[in-house]
């Protein structure tokens, strides 16, 4: 079982917490409502796909409350739900294999890469659509 820490707004993480130099508490946090739940496990796969990927990645959507997740259309059973998965916004065509490519290096076993403007990665169940 993956361990979560759970805040009731992205504000509320203490000084010093964060440890993800890339991507800030808001950018991963829900749209909605600016819930946060931090799942390391994903936060240090993200971090380490940055890493390799030597460029900025733009996060569309992290940790989504249910409420934003049906919105939104997502899936009933969403690993965004669960703080396990990201959408990416996707680079220029001839970049996106390499995203991909890397997505897969870093431990993500959920791929949505049939998405015309961001790339899915989560560390749910392997599977890609």
């Amino acid at each position: 079982m993956t361990m979560a820490t759970r805040f009731s707004h992205f504000s509320e993480v203490p000084p010093g917490w964060w440890r993800w130099r890339n991507f800030s508490p808001r950018e991963v946090a829900c749209r909605h409502c600016g819930e946060l739940v931090v799942v390391e496990t994903f936060l240090n796969r993200l971090q380490h796909m940055r890493d390799i990927w030597g460029e900025p990645l733009v996060i569309t959507s992290a940790y989504r409350c249910p409420i934003h997740n049906a919105l939104v259309g997502g899936a009933p059973l969403s690993e965004h739900k669960l703080a396990k998965a990201g959408d990416i916004r996707l680079p220029s065509p001839p970049r996106k294999d390499r995203l991909i490519d890397t997505a897969r290096r870093c431990g993500f076993t959920g791929l949505g890469v049939n998405y015309q403007t961001f790339l899915h990665v989560d560390i749910g169940r392997e599977r890609t659509w």
